[in-house]
């Protein structure tokens, strides 16, 4: 006899994936049994859950039906193509792509900001896991926001290539190689030579001369906050750096503050680690394999009255994807299968 959920992972090969069997192994989730899903182009290679292997199964073939909880990170098309109909045939779907993230009808939730509105939702349901510079931004901003509203935001990303996945992170490793030998670079998943560079181009440009990537902060914080009013300008910026997203924050408050009250609401803030020192600051390196959210460089703007700046840094693969989705799963009112 044993108790615990069904759990299927779409994507379970995936640099998230392989994160999601991870963390649900470090927060004792109650897995009762692992279906790690895949493309027909991965089935029956294995993953390893708690010690022993698990045989992956072609999407294709997966019945949604036997599984209460399923974990969706196969990419945007994979989403739309599945993810109702595992919903339809009774599985509740943490998305993490943005293929559900913009229906109104569906939440978009960051736990420690907006968490209370998986408390009473009704299952099966579809739920919309936030893009990674978003999720960590908004877990920054929430404290703020709740004590002086937020106004203004002015954010500069410097985003990790695992963001990209895993090719992206191959092809980092591989230039990086090539250039330090002092060989020709070969580039196919960025648009330019990403070792050494930076490249301040993420995703498809869109006709306002943003990035997807940028918008998707606009749309997503707004909608997480619960505040349409809230001015967003982002510029995303892809850097050689392969885990742990960094972001500039400038933001102007509604009301007036002092930063040492502001010192305090961030202390108290769920999921989020401050600087012991103002001056001092956390790095993408210190970050990796944690999954707080972690704030320094916190100083008024000496432009603006109500201005304040800070860097924020993260796990873009743990909080920003896999983490916040189990965190997800840990709040939902999921009624325990009978056991066997």
């Amino acid at each position: 006899m044993s108790q615990g959920f069904d759990v299927a992972i779409v994507g379970a090969t995936g640099a998230v994936g392989q994160a999601l069997i991870q963390i649900l192994e470090e927060r004792q989730f109650p897995v009762r049994r692992l279906h790690p899903v895949t493309s027909s182009r991965s089935a029956g290679e294995d993953v390893i859950f708690h010690g022993m292997p698990v045989t992956c199964i072609d999407i294709e073939e997966f019945n949604f039906s036997c599984v209460q909880v399923a974990f969706f990170s196969a990419g945007e098309e994979c989403s739309e193509k599945y993810a109702k109909k595992a919903v339809a045939s009774g599985a509740t779907v943490i998305d993490n792509t943005s293929a559900f993230r913009y229906d109104d009808a569906i939440p978009l939730v960051v736990p420690e900001v907006n968490g209370e509105c998986l408390v009473k939702m009704k299952l099966p349901a579809l739920v919309a896991n936030p893009n990674c510079s978003t999720v960590q931004m908004c877990v920054a901003l929430a404290p703020i926001h709740k004590a002086y509203g937020v106004k203004r935001v002015n954010v500069c990303t410097y985003q990790a290539v695992s963001g990209a996945g895993r090719k992206a992170m191959d092809e980092l490793a591989t230039q990086t190689s090539q250039l330090m030998a002092g060989q020709t670079v070969e580039t196919n998943v960025f648009p330019t030579t990403m070792a050494f560079n930076v490249i301040p181009h993420i995703d498809t440009m869109q006709d306002n001369g943003y990035t997807r990537e940028e918008m998707k902060m606009v749309w997503e914080t707004k909608k997480i906050l619960g505040d349409e009013s809230i001015q967003i300008n982002p510029t995303a910026v892809r850097v050689p750096v392969f885990y742990g997203h960094s972001e500039a924050i400038h933001l102007e408050t509604e009301k007036p503050f002092e930063l040492d009250d502001v010192v305090e609401h961030l202390k108290k803030a769920e999921g989020l680690v401050l600087a012991s020192d103002i001056n001092a600051f956390a790095t993408p390196m210190m970050a990796t394999e944690h999954d707080d959210v972690y704030v320094g460089r916190l100083r008024r703007d000496i432009s603006h009255p109500n201005g304040l700046n800070m860097w924020v840094v993260s796990d873009n693969i743990r909080k920003g994807a896999a983490t916040n989705a189990v965190q997800i799963a840990e709040r939902l009112p999921l009624a325990q299968p009978p056991e066997i």
